[in-house]
């Protein structure tokens, strides 16, 4: 093992080495596609602040299909960034919630937000002059 690195657990007893990330099977890059995936970054800011139903979630996410929605919070909830609480009334209800775990992701995701919407003005004019050296045109 290489000095400045250890290993590391991952997903379903997966380990790589500490900063390994290129790797492809590496669990941090597994949990890096989940964390980074435009839907779980809406439904995670969303849940960060207050717990919302299913149908909440999906009228509030514009865009996002009743199974990718689905999808995405058994995702989360798998990976411990969410909780899902069933009650037992006709019909069912049920709420999603951020964990402690996922609340901690929130911090980072907004600086990605507040990034973006600083930047944007920045990455269309890049846009426009890599478009126009190529004779796109946009």
């Amino acid at each position: 093992m290489q000095e400045g690195t250890s290993r590391i657990g991952g997903f379903a007893g997966e380990t790589c080495e500490r900063g390994d990330v290129y790797a492809a099977d590496c669990p941090t890059r597994k949990l890096l596609d989940r964390v980074a995936d435009k839907w779980s970054v809406l439904i995670l800011l969303l849940l960060g602040q207050e717990a919302m139903r299913f149908n909440a979630l999906r009228r509030r996410i514009e865009g996002v299909s009743q199974k990718m929605l689905s999808q995405t919070l058994r995702s989360l909830e798998r990976d411990g960034l969410v909780s899902r609480t069933v009650v037992a009334t006709v019909p069912v209800t049920v709420t999603y919630a951020i964990t402690p775990l996922g609340s901690g992701l929130i911090g980072s995701l907004r600086s990605m937000i507040d990034w973006a919407e600083t930047h944007m003005p920045d990455v269309a004019a890049a846009q426009r002059f890599y478009d126009d050296a190529l004779g796109c045109g946009g």
